[in-house]
């Protein structure tokens, strides 16, 4: 049995890290001005507002939008005084467009460089596994995963040159599923891309942070309500054979209520975002998430498989 001294020690063994880590975030943040931030997927939600805000701070903002005559980018255009805030056409998909980006990041770079990277960009969908094609499959692949090592393979040079930051848009729904299987897929593996990414770039002096949002539907409007008939109607006839229209209309239902409880504060994790990217010390993760939410973070990560196999079917019995 251990005495109480050496178990007192063990406990307080992290404190002078944490003090550290409080000293360093507790430091002069970062002077904006001067200094450029490349956002991916600027049409609306949190990028949208990230650019708005960034711009307000002083930063020269790059606001990559995959429609730039849409209503979000000339809503960004009209904010662009000084010519600090230019809306570029930009389809992570596309090797292109991630080079005439570069272009224009590098003719209109400000007097301190390149500061940050954020990969916002995403799309998002509802689904059992056998209920979507390989082609959906493809596309979320681009999109969510391949398309932020896109853009993160193509400014790596100049994140390296001024040490700057790189930031991912994550979710919570990289630790489990509740029917969108094919989003939490994207997000899981982000992450682990990200993982490698932080410790190889510490040499560098470039930090990368990953955002974790919570169920932020109403916000951002990434997934709108889902139809039961549209649903059924793009099911091959093979799983027509399996599933019914009732079914397809009880998970579709299920969803939508889930969709139906999304924070409707964007802000919470637009300020997540912004002190990834201004602060002396920042969080290699911010999970901007309810406290629900959060315990089911938890409990996935500690107890064993079997344990949340079951909280989970529980979940979407109800």
């Amino acid at each position: 049995m251990w005495s109480a001294t050496p178990l007192l020690l063990l406990l307080l063994l992290p404190l002078p890290l944490l003090l550290l880590l409080r000293w360093r975030r507790g430091a002069t943040r970062l002077e904006p001005s001067g200094r450029a931030v490349l956002i991916t997927g600027c049409d609306s939600g949190f990028g949208h507002l990230l650019a708005l805000r960034l711009h307000r701070l002083g930063f020269t903002v790059f606001a990559g939008c995959l429609c730039p005559d849409g209503p979000g980018a000339r809503r960004l255009q009209r904010e662009a005084a000084g010519g600090r805030l230019l809306v570029l056409p930009l389809d992570v998909t596309r090797d292109r467009d991630v080079r005439r980006a570069k272009e224009m990041v590098l003719a209109h770079l400000p007097e301190r460089g390149f500061w940050g990277l954020v990969n916002n960009a995403g799309i998002s969908t509802f689904g059992e596994t056998g209920w979507l094609s390989m082609e959906k499959y493809e596309k979320f692949a681009d999109v969510n995963l391949l398309g932020s090592i896109r853009t993160t393979l193509a400014f790596l040079p100049l994140l390296r040159k001024y040490k700057g930051r790189i930031v991912f848009m994550s979710s919570i729904i990289a630790y489990f599923t509740l029917g969108n299987g094919i989003y939490s897929m994207t997000k899981a593996a982000i992450e682990k891309f990200c993982d490698a990414l932080r410790l190889e770039m510490k040499k560098f002096g470039v930090q990368v942070c990953i955002i974790q949002p919570g169920n932020y539907a109403r916000s951002t409007k990434i997934q709108p309500p889902l139809s039961a008939e549209e649903i059924w109607n793009e099911l091959s006839e093979e799983e027509k054979a399996v599933y019914n229209k009732e079914y397809v209309q009880e998970r579709a239902n299920f969803f939508n209520s889930i969709l139906s409880e999304g924070s409707t504060n964007s802000n919470e994790v637009v300020d997540a975002m912004v002190d990834a990217l201004i602060s002396p010390a920042p969080k290699a993760r911010y999970m901007v998430a309810k406290l629900k939410e959060k315990v089911l973070v938890l409990v996935c990560a500690l107890f064993p498989t079997a344990v949340m196999d079951r909280v989970l079917s529980y979940a979407l019995s109800k």
